[in-house]
């Protein structure tokens, strides 16, 4: 088995990254789903949430209302690693859970958008960056995911660099670039990491 660390800055395009690397054959274990999850309605992990934030953080169905946790955490270092503090070991817990049940032979790869900031690059046998420009990322959150220019720049900055994330980097899949482009790289990543899995199983 191989165990991937797939990341990218916001808007860089790392789902389509995943989405292609699932269609070549790879096992995904989606950590911002796995978030979800984990702070679904009835989880302790919903639980602390409301004790650290209150109530407000809440919709009226009783769900975590995440553009309004979102707002007071990407503005406040302090209470976004108190967040994390909450969210991170559970999602870790889920993932190893899923990373157990693949195949032996498996590409397993972790979608993990804030791999480079919480110093995991360790935890996997290979680090993927999906990497565009700044301009390129602001331009989808604007363009595609409606996002003013000032909450486009808030995001980024609460982010690592792109010069830290590709310090991490063992295999960098540059987006930007059309995506006929972009499939044709997904592609020759696979075979290598496929080549690296069949070396791994043999070790």
């Amino acid at each position: 088995m191989l165990s991937v660390g797939l990341t990218g800055g916001i808007g860089a395009g790392k789902s389509e990254v995943s989405r292609l690397l699932v269609e070549c054959g790879a096992v995904l274990i989606d950590a911002d789903r796995i978030a979800r999850e984990v702070v679904a309605p009835g989880t302790p992990g919903l639980q602390a949430v409301v004790e650290a934030f209150g109530r407000d953080v809440l919709a009226e169905d009783g769900s975590l209302d995440r553009p309004r946790l979102g707002a007071i955490v990407f503005a406040d270092p302090e209470k976004l690693a108190v967040l994390n503090s909450i969210v991170h070991p559970l999602v870790g817990a889920r993932s190893r859970e899923l990373q157990e049940a693949a195949a032996e032979d498996a590409v397993v790869v972790h979608d993990v958008p804030l791999l480079t900031e919480n110093g995991l690059a360790p935890l996997y046998d290979v680090v993927v960056v999906v990497d565009a420009s700044p301009e390129t990322q602001r331009d989808r959150l604007v363009r595609l995911r409606g996002m003013t220019e000032g909450d486009a720049r808030a995001r980024m900055a609460a982010q690592a660099t792109r010069e830290k994330r590709l310090e991490i980097a063992d295999i960098v899949i540059d987006n930007d670039v059309p995506l006929e482009r972009l499939e044709e790289r997904v592609r020759e990543v696979w075979t290598d990491l496929t080549r690296r899995a069949h070396a791994s199983g043999r070790k």
